[in-house]
């Protein structure tokens, strides 16, 4: 899977991408990430890339030509100016912008982005980018959450490494990802490793019992538990089985504040 990242600061993903996971991958060729300067497609020496906003206002907004020149150079595509809003761009993958007003990150959304060879990143910086650059070349929007970054390139990087550990051979382990919170709509139950007595805290005799599908059982309900306790609004969408359903009963019943505001 390849990566390509536009960005006024590409120095930002050097030693996040080197390093763990994702540097592993990209030395075993599983992952490609490139970022580009968007300033090397500017036209004059100083290597301008942002303005005053038209209309006044504080700040800088980045200029629409060298967003748009990066774009179709390394993706070699075009925006065509006359066509319909879905078929301005004929990129070969999606056009993502880090926006605080697209559609909020998830753990789907990374799935469904995992099962493209190419995505290409978009950082803004400053107030902004030309608007017109945005209506040509994106293709999707997302933030991750509700709250205003410096630039894109924090949220650029928490895109990339939870879609590449979905990328097979990614991860050293096929299955890791697979009980990951949030993968199955719950929260991830409770993990342990040695020693068994801690401090005085004994680990669940379950995890020591051998019986896999009694350590499975226990598992389903801690994750319950928890998503019950911390998140309850994220059951609602989650297929329960009647075993979950009673047991979830048995919470509510023991008094445990339950809300889904």
């Amino acid at each position: 899977m390849r990566f390509d990242i536009f960005t006024l600061f590409p120095d930002f993903f050097r030693s996040p991408l080197e390093s763990s996971i994702l540097g592993r991958a990209q030395t075993n060729r599983v992952l490609e990430v490139h970022a580009h300067d968007i300033r090397a497609w500017t036209s004059d020496k100083h290597h301008v890339c942002d303005d005053a906003p038209f209309g006044g206002g504080a700040g800088m907004v980045m200029k629409a030509e060298p967003v748009a020149a990066a774009i179709e150079d390394v993706l070699k595509c075009d925006a065509v100016s006359d066509a319909p809003q879905s078929e301005k761009l004929n990129a070969p993958c999606p056009v993502i912008l880090m926006s605080p007003q697209g559609r909020r990150f998830s753990q789907k959304i990374a799935q469904e982005l995992s099962c493209h060879s190419q995505i290409a990143i978009l950082c803004g910086h400053y107030e902004g980018i030309d608007e017109r650059a945005i209506d040509a070349l994106v293709t999707d929007e997302i933030s991750v959450g509700d709250y205003v970054l410096t630039g894109g390139e924090v949220a650029a990087l928490t895109i990339i490494d939870a879609i590449a550990r979905l990328v097979p051979e990614v991860l050293g382990n096929a299955e890791s990802h697979q009980n990951d919170s949030f993968s199955h709509g719950l929260l991830e139950a409770p993990q342990y490793t040695r020693p068994q007595n801690w401090r005085g805290r004994e680990i669940p005799p379950v995890l020591l019992s051998g019986n896999h599908a009694e350590i499975a059982k226990w598992r389903r309900r801690e994750s319950l538990r928890r998503t019950f306790l911390r998140r309850p609004d994220l059951i609602e969408g989650v297929s329960l089985s009647k075993d979950d359903e009673k047991f979830l009963a048995q919470l509510k019943d023991e008094d445990i504040e339950y809300s889904t505001d």
